[in-house]
């Protein structure tokens, strides 16, 4: 099958691509090579590669950024979206995109749901949402809720690294890490939703929205001892409360993640602790593994 990957210089775009190679012709583009904004541009592509099945791992991302970049938070969180369902709709190919978290307004107290209505509260946020809308005009689509993805490859000073990537660094560095006590996640491991992503394919699931989070919640905190239990070290953490942060974008407050629809349709996930340890694991040096 031929796998089209759009943004894979992303680190989920890579592991996705990666994830595809094995057993699929992947083609891959990232924002150096193709403009998703651009109709013609991503036709053109589509045209030239006639995949099966279209990726769209690129995505605006600066949270706080998009407050002041609405417009082009919406261009590439939606409107790109809307060219790129459209493109694989009219290569009969099937569609997956990547969601958020964020599209809840974090004021529940259990694991959202598939079903729960969501409640943006911030440019990005929104973005995302009416991307998600955009995504379903494509006939077979797959949109995928991710959150507080870890698992980056790239340097420990780059800002391409997420949050949790630097949490993990701060703790194998015995750096102070800043961590929120009252926010709490399900974290995603970007290499299990790569292969969560082609069981799905594989598996021909029903198309649709599924969470695609690795199993459980926890908070920033929780997360940074876990990562200090499993090396053996003390974390140096500064603990802050989101009311303290003063971030220009709301976030949502408790936005643990329900992946029992994922589950159900055979792509069941493994615990967050355990993706850290298999991602401590993949950071060691080959020398020091056993």
């Amino acid at each position: 099958m031929k796998i089209l990957v759009v943004g894979s210089a992303g680190h989920l775009g890579a592991a996705v691509a990666a994830q595809f190679a094995a057993t699929c012709d992947v083609t891959t583009t990232t924002r150096a090579d193709l403009d998703v904004r651009d109709h013609r541009a991503v036709q053109a592509v589509v045209d030239q590669v006639r995949p099966g099945v279209v990726i769209n791992c690129s995505a605006y991302t600066d949270v706080d950024g998009a407050e002041d970049e609405p417009v082009e938070a919406l261009n590439v969180n939606a409107f790109a979206v809307r060219v790129l369902a459209d493109a694989a709709r009219a290569a009969g190919a099937a569609f997956v995109h990547y969601s958020t978290d964020f599209v809840f307004d974090g004021t529940l107290d259990r694991p959202h749901t598939e079903e729960d209505q969501p409640n943006p509260r911030s440019t990005y946020a929104c973005s995302k949402l009416v991307g998600e809308w955009f995504a379903r005009e494509a006939d077979r689509h797959y949109v995928l809720r991710v959150e507080s993805v870890f698992g980056s490859s790239a340097p420990h000073d780059s800002p391409r690294r997420t949050s949790v990537d630097r949490i993990v660094d701060s703790v194998l560095h015995g750096v102070e890490a800043a961590v929120f006590v009252d926010r709490t996640v399900s974290p995603s491991y970007g290499h299990d939703v790569a292969r969560a992503t082609q069981a799905l394919l594989d598996r021909q699931a029903p198309y649709g929205l599924y969470h695609c989070v690795n199993s459980g919640s926890c908070t920033w905190e929780a997360l940074a001892r876990e990562v200090g239990r499993q090396l053996g070290v003390e974390p140096r953490l500064k603990l802050v409360r989101m009311t303290d942060a003063k971030l220009r974008a709301q976030r949502p407050q408790y936005c643990a993640l329900s992946n029992e629809k994922l589950s159900a349709a055979g792509v069941p996930m493994s615990t967050w602790q355990d993706a850290i340890a298999r991602y401590l694991q993949a950071r060691r040096p080959a020398s020091s593994r056993p």
